[in-house]
């Protein structure tokens, strides 16, 4: 099976480090974040990764060349100007069959296998990796119906519970017949698309260990449970 990592944008959030570094190749503990997610897909049985790039992307490539280190074979995908986060695809060669996308900044102790395995026995085109959060809010909520000023509801500060995309998905090749060459398209519309075409989504719970390491307290957390839980993000 064949992988995609999505590697190419600015990481402006962590910036000024990622004024000279991509965000896939800040350390997490002695490791890339990119290279903790690489040698996590090689144990699961991935052995085939393009990386999307494009922001420094000769660093990248220098870091990881052809991947034969991590027991990978790695290629190549450039992007001249920003695709966003599934145009990308449609330049991607050998996508005969079920794929998967990873963020390459996410670090997760998700189970890829089963994840995969899931994706198979569900059948859809997409399978969408879900993490589950809540929220706090320290206000009374009001409720009110539609059209109407009457209030029917005051729930004294709620927790509202919802679950969150983690930026892993696994599709089926036709998905590619959704994605325009050349075009920018971002995820969330690229589902708005299959769902409007009467596809099959499926979302995948899971509430083991995620972070998108996009912003610098998200990035600093990170970096202490590297080093707490080493041994389950890299066994080996």
């Amino acid at each position: 099976m064949k992988a995609v990592i999505l590697a190419g944008g600015k990481g402006t959030r962590l910036a000024p480090y990622t004024y000279v570094l991509p965000k896939p190749l800040m350390p997490v503990g002695d490791r890339a974040i990119l290279e903790i997610l690489l040698r996590q897909m090689s144990r699961a049985g991935i052995h085939k990764v393009t990386l999307t790039v494009g922001y420094l992307a000769s660093l990248m490539q220098a870091f990881f060349q052809d991947g034969k280190q991590l027991g990978l074979s790695i290629d190549y995908c450039y992007e001249d100007h920003p695709l966003g986060t599934a145009g990308p695809l449609a330049f991607v060669k050998d996508l005969q069959t079920t794929f998967l996308v990873s963020n390459g900044d996410v670090l997760t102790l998700l189970d890829l296998a089963d994840f995969l395995r899931f994706h198979q026995e569900q059948g859809g085109i997409c399978t969408i990796a879900m993490h589950k959060r809540q929220q706090k809010v320290n206000l009374g909520v009001i409720e009110q119906n539609d059209g109407d000023h009457r209030v029917t509801g005051y729930i004294e500060k709620p927790t509202l519970d919802y679950k969150v995309s983690m930026g892993i998905y696994c599709f089926e090749p036709r998905v590619l017949q959704y994605i325009p060459q050349g075009e920018y398209l971002d995820f969330p519309n690229l589902v708005h698309k299959l769902l409007d075409a009467g596809e099959k989504v499926v979302g995948y719970p899971y509430d083991g260990y995620w972070r998108d390491l996009g912003n610098p307290e998200d990035f600093t957390q990170a970096c202490v449970d590297f080093e707490a839980m080493r041994s389950q993000f890299l066994p080996e």
